[in-house]
């Protein structure tokens, strides 16, 4: 399990490489995915760092961000299906839109709390190894800001046909894979109450964050 200490810097990680997206579809399928994300995030950051909404926390201005620059750029279907597991075969179309949707609210109030800490972040992008013609790859990078450097690796699979490109399906910050942390504790969720009493958690977890924010 990770400390509060660990989670914090987690979090503010998140804030950093997620808001990474922008404009991703317009470019992925021609430039190479290291390159892609050393563009992107030099341009990004910039931009949160000129937005005191956004540093402040200002959910509906996160929200906005998420949907409009993330979200089109992240494979979101499947990463929610991995992170749900085996349970993800037995929910409904419905319930599996409602997973979606809460999944994707409590990855938004993560980012809402981190934001303001990009003032002081800078990233460093490692050596890509990967052939040409592959479809999944692992871009690492590290941050470096407040306290130690943070290393950061990201899967990202390229898509065919309409919409092609590049699109993150898993992050790994501090040794830790985004999705499977999630599944260990959806898991937990869906054994003892079943998918819909998942989605219950995750719609409390959710205004319990909003009271908080």
């Amino acid at each position: 399990m990770m400390n509060r200490r660990n989670l914090g810097r987690m979090a503010a990680t998140l804030a950093v490489t997620s808001s990474m997206g922008m404009h991703w579809a317009a470019f992925a399928a021609d430039e190479a995915p290291d390159a892609l994300i050393k563009r992107l995030s030099l341009e990004v950051m910039g931009s949160v760092r000129g937005d005191k909404a956004i540093q402040a926390g200002d959910i509906n201005k996160v929200i906005a961000l998420v949907d409009k620059v993330i979200m089109p750029n992240v494979n979101f279907r499947r990463m929610t299906a991995a992170a749900v597991g085996p349970g993800w075969r037995q929910a409904s179309p419905e319930q599996q839109k409602r997973l979606q949707e809460e999944f994707k609210v409590l990855l938004v109030r993560t980012y809402a709390g981190a934001l303001a800490q990009v003032n002081d972040q800078t990233i460093a992008i490692k050596p890509l190894r990967a052939a040409a013609d592959d479809k999944d790859v692992l871009v690492r990078t590290e941050i470096t800001g407040r306290g130690d450097p943070i290393q950061l690796d990201y899967r990202l699979e390229k898509t065919p046909g309409v919409g092609a490109g590049w699109k993150i399906y898993n992050l790994n910050v501090l040794g830790v894979w985004l999705v499977e942390t999630y599944r260990g504790q959806f898991a937990t969720e869906i054994n003892a109450r079943g998918v819909d009493g998942l989605i219950e958690a995750l719609v409390a977890r959710n205004k319990n964050n909003a009271a908080k924010g």
